[in-house]
């Protein structure tokens, strides 16, 4: 009888758990590899950040959600590099791992459009840590504001600036802006809501360029509403202690000014030596594998896809899910694999709203608790590698 075929996943993002769900019936051995030992709900990731949500509320252990898939085996560890032409897969502490079929789902992270320094003065979102120190930037600036008896500086601890108008952005500043709202006004003396000012900065016409035009709009129109002033044209060309410089010589002084203006793909398709884009995407062919290795998957936030026009992976969900998948190869195993390489998270981003994220979150976790074990582990125990 012939040994299973051995699949390996790299990340347990939506990628990585789509493709390794979509396998649980295959008669192959998966092995799903990630840093972290829990899956991540990202776009509920800025409603921890304003203090909504706690960190443990949108993870969940990687262990729980396939402990049930008796051809899946979980590692906590860090993928340093790939040996395409052995198929060995090589981790940190020096172990490896071979497969038969490799498939890449790390992710990304924030993008500063080759100015890393400007990360010290504007955290991005796209971990648990960073939420964590954009709700402790946030909070601070209202506490140290009802303290300030100099109104210039107090000026300057009111006003924030989210820079980047797409989804994130846009989730951001009318977060802060109905913190400020709601929040100053109940719990704080010193300060008035009015005082505080969130500025969204867009460097295209838009904000939301992905969706259709009327979104935007609407989006602008309640941003607006809870007191976020939209620019548009807005390009940053630097990011410092005083602020935030424009295209236009005009220099915002702000304490706290968030990023939320890009994403490249994880730098460990750099470091394993694939051919990737100026974002740092990898280059893949229309079925997600990698241009002569038919065996290789790259799949989600960290595939570009070429073809007769060449693009990103799409970013709604759904459009990912009825992405064409076609594999080179008559093996079932492999159609399998490039099936659920091209799958995507089965989810859309909650809207902005704090009240709609929350009735969705309350309906996502009565479902689930119904289905998970009372002993199960929470986000608290987490660790990383």
């Amino acid at each position: 009888m012939a040994e299973a075929a051995r699949i390996v996943i790299v990340g347990g993002g939506f990628g990585g758990l789509t493709a390794a769900k979509a396998l649980r019936k295959a008669p192959v051995q998966v092995t799903v590899v990630d840093r972290q030992n829990h899956h991540l709900f990202q776009p509920l990731l800025y409603q921890v950040a304003m203090a909504g949500l706690a960190p443990s509320e949108i993870a969940v252990p990687i262990r729980s959600l396939l402990s049930k898939q008796k051809n899946t085996t979980v590692l906590l560890d860090e993928v340093t590099g790939v040996d395409l032409a052995s198929r060995c897969v090589h981790f940190a502490e020096g172990r490896s791992l071979p497969y038969d079929y490799l498939i890449l789902a790390p992710g990304a992270r924030t993008h500063y459009f080759g100015h890393d320094e400007w990360a010290v003065y504007a955290p991005g979102l796209k971990s648990i840590d960073d939420a964590v120190e954009i709700r402790r930037r946030v909070l601070l600036a209202f506490e140290e504001a009802e303290r300030e008896p100099d109104p210039t500086k107090r000026s300057k601890l009111l006003n924030f600036i989210v820079i980047g108008g797409g989804p994130t952005g846009v989730e951001l500043a009318g977060s802060i802006a109905e913190l400020a709202r709601y929040v100053l006004g109940r719990d704080f003396k010193n300060v008035r809501p009015s005082e505080a000012r969130v500025l969204l900065l867009e460097g295209g016409p838009r904000v939301l360029a992905p969706f259709h035009s009327e979104l935007s709009e609407k989006s602008v129109r309640q941003l607006s509403e809870l007191g976020v002033h939209v620019r548009t044209g807005t390009v940053v060309t630097s990011i410092d202690p005083h602020g935030v410089h424009l295209n236009t010589g005009e220099i915002l002084a702000s304490e706290t000014v968030l990023w939320a203006a890009g994403v490249a793909g994880s730098p460990l398709l750099a470091k394993l030596g694939l051919d990737v884009d100026r974002a740092g995407r990898a280059k893949v062919d229309p079925d997600c594998s990698l241009p002569g290795h038919p065996n290789v998957f790259v799949i989600g936030d960290a595939a570009f896809l070429l073809g007769r026009t060449e693009s990103r992976c799409p970013a709604s969900a759904r459009r990912r899910c009825r992405w064409p998948a076609t594999s080179p190869s008559s093996s079932r195993t492999s159609w399998a694999a490039a099936r659920s390489a091209c799958r995507s998270a089965i989810t859309t981003r909650a809207a902005w709203r704090p009240s709609v994220a929350r009735a969705r979150l309350r309906r996502s976790t009565r479902s689930s608790s119904a289905a998970s074990s009372p002993g199960s582990p929470g986000c608290s125990s987490m660790s990383s590698t």
